[in-house]
Order: C-alpha cells, then sequence, then structure tokens
C-alpha cells in the first residue's frame, strides 16, 4: 500500500489487481468502478489514439458543465507551453488506450482534476505531469503527453488542484486587470482563500497515487519506475515532487520551473523592475541605451528584441508581467494596495514586515534539497522567470543544500542525486514566439531529450552530461562547447 496526503485526507492504492480479461466496451466501465473512491465525474473512452493526432484527444473549451467561461480551457492550455503547430513533437504512429477524465475524489475543495492516458503497449513506465500557470490536466498535451505515450509510457496529469479564472469587475478585491490596455478584469480560482499554493505539490503527488492505482488495476502492476515532468509552475512542481517525494517518483526535468523562495528569489522580487521601467523605455523609442533599457537589464532581464513594430518586452508586458505580479500578490500579500499603490511599486523587502507575506511564501518554497535525480531546462531569454534569478537561483539552492548534508554526513556514504541544469541559448519561456522572433530557440526538443538521458541514468546508470549551455542549434552534449552557464544572454 501507498499513501498521500490530499488537503488532510488519505488517497489510498489497493493492493488488488484487474486480472480478468474484458471486452474492449467494458473496460472502461471496470476501470472506473475499480477508481471510483479516487476519480469521480469522470469520463473514459476506449481511445482508437492517444496522441493529439485525434481530435477528441483533448476536449473543447468550456466543456464542463456548471462552470464559467475560462475556468476550463484545454484547448487553450495545451498551445501555451508548446511551438506553433509546425515545430510540434512529431506523431509518427497511433496510440491506442484508454482516457480517463475526472475530479479526485478526495480534493476537498472539489477543483482538483486528473487525466489518464493507458496505451495498450504500455511499457512498464509511468510519467506525472505537472501544470504551467493555472492551467488544466490537458496542459502538456503537445509538448509531453504525445511525446511520452508514443514511447509506451502511461501519462498521468493533473491541474494543480484548482480551476483557471472566470471573468470579474474591477469591484472584485481578488480581480486582476488581463493586461494593462484594456479594462477586462479576472479572478484566478487560486486567489480563493483556500486554493494556497502549497496545494500545488500535495496535487502532484495524488495524481502519481491514484495513476499507480490505476495502472495496477489496468495492468495487475505497479510501473517499474515514475517520472515527473512539467513546465514553468509545473516546474516548480516537479522540483518540489524531487525535494518532498522520494517514495513517489525516481526523477524528474523541469522545464523553466518558478523558483519560489522567501529570501533568495520569488516573481513578487523580480517582475516589479520590469513593470516600472516598461513606460519609460517605451517613451526613448525602445533606445536599448535609455535608463529604463539598462535598469530592466540590471533586474536580470535579457535584451529586448525588436522586429519592426514589435518586441519581446512588448509582448511580455501585455500579456504577461502585470497579470503575473497581480495574481501572485494576491494570494501571497492580499493587503497590498495592487492598483492605487500600483503593482510596478511593489517593494517585496519593504513589504515582509508590513505584511504576512515572507511566510507566505515560505510555506511553499522550494528548498534545493532534491532526493531524485533532477534535470533543469531553462532558456537565456526568458522575459517572465529570468534565468540568474530562476533557474540559475535554483540551481545555486541545489548546491547549497548538497553542501550543508554533505557537512551534516558522519558516515561517509552521503549521495547527493545527480542535478543539471542545461540552458537552452536564446531560449524563452513562450515557444510560440519564435513565429515572431526567429533568433529565438525552442527548449521543447531539449527538454524532451533530457527526459530521455534522465531515463537512461536511473535506469541504466548512465552518466548524465554535464551542466552546459547548448548552442543556437546545438543539442545537450556529453563534451559540451560552453560547460556550465551561457556566456551571453543573447547571441544573434
Amino acid at each position: 500500500m501507498r499513501l498521500a496526503r490530499w488537503g488532510g485526507l488519505a488517497v489510498l492504492i489497493l493492493a488488488a489487481g484487474w486480472h480478468s480479461p474484458a471486452a474492449a466496451a467494458g473496460r472502461c466501465d471496470q476501470l472506473l468502478a475499480l477508481l471510483k473512491g479516487s476519480i469521480t465525474d469522470a469520463t473514459c473512452v476506449e481511445s482508437p489514439d492517444l496522441t493529439t493526432n485525434n481530435s477528441a484527444t483533448t476536449p473543447a473549451n468550456n466543456s464542463l458543465p456548471g462552470l464559467p467561461a475560462f475556468a476550463f480551457t484545454p484547448q487553450t492550455d495545451r498551445a501555451t507551453i508548446a511551438p506553433v503547430a509546425a515545430d510540434r513533437t512529431p506523431i509518427t504512429k497511433a496510440v491506442p488506450g484508454i482516457q480517463i477524465d475526472g475530479r479526485l475524489a478526495q480534493d476537498p475543495l472539489g477543483e482538483g482534476r486528473i487525466l489518464l492516458r493507458l496505451p495498450d503497449s504500455w511499457n512498464g513506465r509511468l510519467v506525472v505531469a505537472g501544470a504551467s500557470g493555472t492551467r488544466s490536466e490537458f496542459n502538456g498535451d503537445f509538448a509531453w503527453s504525445d511525446y511520452v505515450v508514443q514511447k509506451g509510457y502511461a501519462y498521468v496529469s493533473q491541474n494543480k488542484g484548482v480551476l483557471n479564472l472566470q471573468l470579474s469587475t474591477s469591484t472584485d478585491p481578488l480581480a486582476c486587470r488581463l493586461n494593462p490596455v484594456t479594462p477586462v478584469y479576472v479572478h484566478f480560482y487560486d486567489n480563493d482563500p483556500a486554493e494556497v499554493f502549497s496545494r500545488w505539490n500535495l496535487a502532484m503527488q495524488a495524481a502519481a497515487v491514484v495513476g499507480r492505482e490505476a495502472l495496477q488495476f489496468r495492468y495487475g502492476r505497479f510501473p517499474a519506475h515514475t517520472y515527473a515532468v512539467g513546465t514553468s509552475n509545473g516546474g516548480y512542481q516537479v522540483r518540489r515532487a524531487m525535494e518532498t517525494a522520494p517514495e513517489l517518483f525516481d526523477g524528474g526535468v523541469d522545464w523553466e520551473g518558478t523558483y519560489a523562495d522567501p529570501t533568495r528569489g520569488n516573481i513578487l522580487q523580480s517582475l516589479p523592475p520590469a513593470l516600472l521601467n516598461y513606460s519609460d523605455y517605451i517613451a526613448s523609442g525602445r533606445d536599448p541605451n535609455s535608463t529604463a533599457a539598462k535598469n530592466i537589464l540590471a533586474a536580470g532581464y535579457p535584451p529586448d528584441i525588436v522586429t519592426g513594430t514589435s518586441s519581446l518586452w512588448t509582448n511580455y508586458w501585455t500579456e504577461f508581467w502585470e497579470v503575473t505580479q497581480c495574481q501572485w500578490q494576491k494570494r501571497l500579500d492580499p493587503t497590498y494596495d495592487t492598483y492605487g499603490a500600483g503593482l510596478a511599486n511593489y517593494i517585496y523587502v519593504d513589504r515582509l514586515s508590513a505584511s504576512d507575506v515572507g511566510a507566505n511564501v515560505a510555506a511553499f518554497a522550494t528548498t534545493g534539497r532534491i532526493k531524485r535525480p533532477l534535470i533543469t531546462v531553462a532558456g537565456t531569454m526568458d522575459a517572465l522567470l529570468p534565468i540568474n534569478d530562476q533557474a540559475r537561483a535554483y540551481a545555486r539552492a541545489v548546491a547549497a543544500a548538497a553542501h550543508r548534508d554533505d557537512d551534516r554526513d558522519q558516515d561517509g556514504d552521503h549521495r547527493t542525486p545527480a542535478y543539471r541544469l542545461y540552458e537552452v541559448q536564446n531560449g524563452n519561456h513562450i515557444e510560440s514566439y519564435r513565429a515572431t522572433f526567429p533568433q529565438l530557440e525552442l527548449i521543447e526538443p531539449h527538454a524532451q531529450r533530457a527526459f530521455d538521458l534522465l531515463v537512461a541514468h536511473v535506469e541504466q546508470g548512465q552518466s548524465l552530461p554535464p551542466d552546459q549551455c547548448i548552442p543556437r542549434g546545438g543539442a545537450i552534449a556529453e563534451n559540451a562547447a560552453e560547460p556550465g552557464h551561457c556566456t551571453s544572454l543573447f547571441v544573434p
């Protein structure tokens, strides 16, 4: 038996198997009956193809009954972290199997959702995926699911225990302006009082537990190995899984994971300088030598890329900087006057003595004390989670935690699990931006390659290639041309 806690309740894996053969039409009914204590309000289909070549694999936006618009947006979510269609994961074959989507029955808030894809030709392993932003359990369909199910992995994903958002108004104390140029306000579900960010880790663990249960029922055995993958906030989930649940996972790949530390780095510290200086930068005619541009660069951001009337910083300012800062501030420091004092004027260190923000960040912080092998893949041109304040900061935390653990080891047998940081030269947070800015590089193929390297490390004992800067057009290499960090954030 295995036990994981979800909202104070236990999700229990039963030691029963599903050994009796069943007609195809009855497999879903049997599985749903066996999983009724773990998954509720579920749909199960006998799918001819679990890849996204099958249009039924990802449901339509707003297709869950009883929810307002934008609370559940699978079609939008799967494109959020993936490149444009021409650059997505190649699909070379159909993967028949069973797909289940439903609510986690033990979630006390009723918002936790789970997706399972169980291929008929199972390779005996499980992949558990995190979700970026506030996205649904279908977030990884293009980037992760298509890649692993073709290799025979069972795939389980979740939504961090929270729905996405709903339209609101400026009178809502928890509403955030969707972007700085339109008067549209939204209410993120994860700003509701009980939806604390610490639930994200519990959702990842619950997905692993229920996934193992489903595999036992479907195939008569637990997976030989379980791996965690995720992007952005989903990458955060992977990190926390490696730190807190070594009994459930054998290793993980975090792609642009979000770093959370109450003293050394978090979004509330890094976003305000960009917001504060952006208007002056535009007023300068996007002059890279302006004081405003230099201030943004000094805050750790990569340089802007200007193409005609478009620029990389403008894309991030319009789509991510303000609304992300608002979302995190409303959750972690709700007494701050969001639009009165202004998000651009938010100073995290000043708020430590004025609010509980430090304790709130500490409650879900990443420690760096990993207990299973972990690979981080991050881009040097990430203008939402700047690499030095995020990916490199987490790498420093892992190194510091390993050093502390080594100092405490009295028996000489302490072994820190392998950790690697692979930096993608000119990679950025939003893969689709490469269509506008061809100077950018995709991260997805390197994250997928990192996954294969992790599996070889865990299952065959192969050494992971060292930390390195992956050059433009290059790949993760055993003998890296540029070991360690990339020298420049941008290479034309």
